[in-house]
């Protein structure tokens, strides 16, 4: 089998990569980058030429020959686009060989996948309210950023008093049998997400999730010295090397890894096991549907996964068609060969260029979004 080609659409902020094969067979990978869509884009048209001809099935060595071949490496936009290449070709190998892609990973290692869910409320009453109506749904696990909100901006000790008042009402709303992700998104200093662990302490949040920027994995020193909640991080972050100092020094609990950032399937499973040895879970970030589809075979066949993000059952395009059910919390899906998901191009909508918020302090500063 050779490859014969890349193709790429959008969908609506969605981004599509078509790996064809020279026997018909093709595989679907998603490299949304949501605001960089189109840098991403631009990488495939580099990329093209050296794959066509090559065997689609030697997925590790075409991954290790295009991230350390050339000069550049690394970074979001090639990562966006060497994860899409990658779960493409684990799709073509898992058609090949009429299987789904956990087999190929070594089967599942559970019967169905643990997901928490995104709510949100402009007073800490809605956020309540949400979590009441999503725990009669069956949930039983919540995903909550109390520093969201109108005007996008964020200062530091008002939004950590208003982040204590929204996590007690929730926990006070849904009970102790339902656990609660908060959700930081870089947004805070060292100094304010001390204050706020160790404010929230009492609720029991079943981990924080970025509390702190990740630019500069060594802070999250300080701030395991200074507090005893678990902490989760790595959405924003590409290969297992981003991870090095968070794994081996035991400063994160939690590995949220983005699979349409860190490289693909190749490149999560050995997050996955590197974690695994320091006796850390997984919890993986919440890509869109196509990308999303990889994840679960991931999570399916990863001994120390924990938990997912869940978007896939917020909404179902109509220009994928895959086999997902979500029933008390858990999601299952079916055993169809490769990733499991088709791409339906004649229902694909026109492409939406999205730039994320740009938040601020009162004082006009940048902050982090």
């Amino acid at each position: 089998m050779k490859i014969t080609g890349l193709r790429t659409c959008f969908s609506e902020r969605c981004h599509y990569l078509i790996v064809e094969t020279d026997e018909g067979i093709t595989g679907l990978g998603e490299a949304t980058l949501h605001s960089r869509q189109l840098a991403v884009d631009g990488v495939f048209k580099h990329l093209e030429p050296y794959l066509i001809g090559k065997d689609p099935t030697r997925i590790e060595h075409l991954w290790q020959d295009i991230f350390r071949g050339t000069f550049w490496r690394g970074g979001p936009v090639l990562m966006a686009a060497l994860s899409a290449l990658d779960l493409a070709l684990w799709d073509i190998r898992g058609k090949a060989l009429n299987v789904p892609v956990y087999d190929l990973l070594g089967g599942k290692c559970r019967d169905k996948i643990r997901v928490y869910l995104g709510i949100g409320g402009n007073s800490p009453e809605e956020l309540a309210e949400k979590g009441i109506e999503m725990k009669e749904k069956g949930y039983t696990a919540l995903r909550f950023c109390p520093f969201d909100g109108p005007g996008n901006v964020l200062d530091m000790g008002p939004g950590v008093r208003k982040a204590v008042k929204y996590t007690q009402a929730l926990r006070n709303a849904v009970g102790e049998e339902v656990d609660l992700v908060l959700e930081c998104h870089t947004r805070l200093t060292p100094p304010a997400a001390v204050e706020l662990m160790n404010a929230v302490e009492p609720y029991h949040p079943m981990f924080v999730e970025d509390p702190i920027r990740s630019d500069s994995p060594e802070v999250f020193r300080n701030l395991r010295r200074q507090t005893r909640l678990p902490l989760g991080t790595g959405e924003k972050f590409g290969a297992m090397w981003d991870y090095k100092t968070l794994i081996e020094e035991d400063l994160i609990d939690y590995i949220r890894t983005d699979i349409c950032n860190c490289g693909g399937i190749s490149q999560m499973r050995k997050i996955a096991a590197y974690a695994e040895a320091h006796y850390m879970e997984m919890a993986p970030h919440g890509v869109h549907h196509a990308g999303f589809m990889g994840v679960l075979h991931m999570d399916f066949a990863t001994p120390n996964f924990a938990i997912q993000e869940d978007w896939m059952s917020l909404t179902h395009p109509e220009w994928l068609d895959y086999d997902v059910t979500l029933t008390d919390g858990y999601l299952t899906m079916g055993d169809r060969p490769g990733l499991g998901v088709t791409l339906i191009e004649s229902e694909l909508k026109p492409f939406s260029m999205v730039e994320h918020p740009h938040w601020r302090r009162s004082d006009g500063a940048v902050q982090d979004w």
